[in-house]
């Protein structure tokens, strides 16, 4: 077992997906963490999970972690600082500054008060979705209201840390806006392309290819979830999706009159501008790295794909990212490898000689 970096007892209110996650990467590192939750039944599955046990009258948490639905947030943030008067008390909704502003409004104690946000999650909830590696490598921020002490503060430091996320500063304002490029609009427009889908023909459903899937992925969220984060972040994303729309308006000009040459060149500048973007998200470990990739068909039976990843480590190749689709109509999957260019060619080779067939 890990050392943990906290000490003293740890309170999740609220075992989702995230406060589960919490409760089972802290324990991980033999952390004593106190479960509370509205449902009865989520608070059972989550104990029986392994993410920790239920409150005592006795219990004295250092940090509280306040995990629940955006609309209630700011509520129960007010009591768990009413109750625990000698706790710091965060919590992880995808909104900051709305709930500073009704604490503030309230009259809540803030000094022991600091939100914070994981950019974590799974398209599907609750507490049987929780993992202790959720957090591995993700940015979580800290959105600093200047009103908590240094030495306060380090104590949700170290609970991120501990967790193995990525500690990120931030402002509640900077904060909202940049979620709201990065995350909230994402949604919005992947559910929107998903819509299109519902009274689309089968025979164009049916030849729905990776594209689509990525596209989509995130539209499988939860909409009544979405319908209160989207309500509390609604101006940074109205501004986005306004930006957006004007994005649009310039493509479907350009594509009504598409033989003229200035058409063809803005087209090009749109196209090539989603390139550039593209190439600012951060990759594997954080860098902006490109890779190559390789597609390889693997023939859907038991096994396959775990003899895939054997043998590329076999071949001493580290596999960066994977993608996996399904051949319409057909008992095979693509498999679609990520590898540092300077290896490409090498694992090419080397699974072909292995008897894979590559794709491309």
């Amino acid at each position: 077992m890990v050392e943990s970096r906290l000490t003293g007892q740890v309170r999740v209110v609220g075992v989702g997906l995230l406060g589960t996650s919490i409760g089972l990467g802290l324990r991980a590192r033999g952390v004593d963490v106190i479960l509370a939750d509205a449902s009865p039944t989520n608070l059972s599955i989550a104990i029986d999970y392994g993410a920790g046990r239920g409150s005592l009258a006795d219990d004295a948490p250092r940090i509280i972690v306040v995990c629940v639905p955006p609309d209630v947030t700011a509520q129960i943030i007010a009591a768990e600082l009413l109750a625990y008067p000698d706790a710091l008390v965060t919590d992880v909704a995808s909104v900051k500054l709305a709930p500073l502003e009704e604490l503030r409004a309230s009259g809540a104690d803030i000094s022991r008060y600091i939100g914070s946000h994981p950019l974590a999650g799974r398209e599907r909830g609750g507490p049987l979705s929780g993992r202790a590696d959720l957090f591995l490598g993700r940015p979580w921020v800290v959105a600093d209201h200047g009103g908590v002490s240094y030495q306060r503060a380090a104590l949700l430091d170290d609970l991120i840390l501990d967790l193995g996320a990525t500690l990120v500063e931030m402002s509640p304002e900077q904060h909202d806006s940049s979620v709201a490029l990065v995350s909230h609009v994402p949604q919005v427009i992947s559910s929107v392309m998903a819509r299109r889908l519902s009274d689309a023909p089968e025979a164009a459903v049916n030849l729905a290819g990776q594209g689509l899937r990525d596209v989509t992925r995130i539209a499988a969220s939860d909409p009544e979830l979405w319908v209160q984060i989207l309500g509390a972040n609604s101006g940074p994303v109205v501004d986005v999706l306004r930006e957006f729309r004007a994005d649009l308006d310039r493509f479907i000009e350009a594509l009504e009159h598409p033989s003229q040459g200035s058409s063809r060149r803005r087209i090009n500048e749109e196209l090539a501008g989603g390139n550039t973007g593209v190439a600012r998200i951060p990759g594997k470990h954080g860098l902006d790295r490109r890779y190559s990739s390789l597609v390889v068909m693997v023939d859907d039976k038991p096994g396959e794909l775990a003899r895939l990843f054997v043998e590329i480590g076999e071949a001493n190749v580290n596999l960066e990212d994977l993608r996996l689709e399904h051949s319409p109509g057909a008992q095979i999957g693509l498999a679609e490898i990520s590898v540092l260019p300077e290896v490409v060619q090498r694992l090419t080779d080397e699974l072909s000689q292995r008897g894979w067939r590559i794709a491309g």
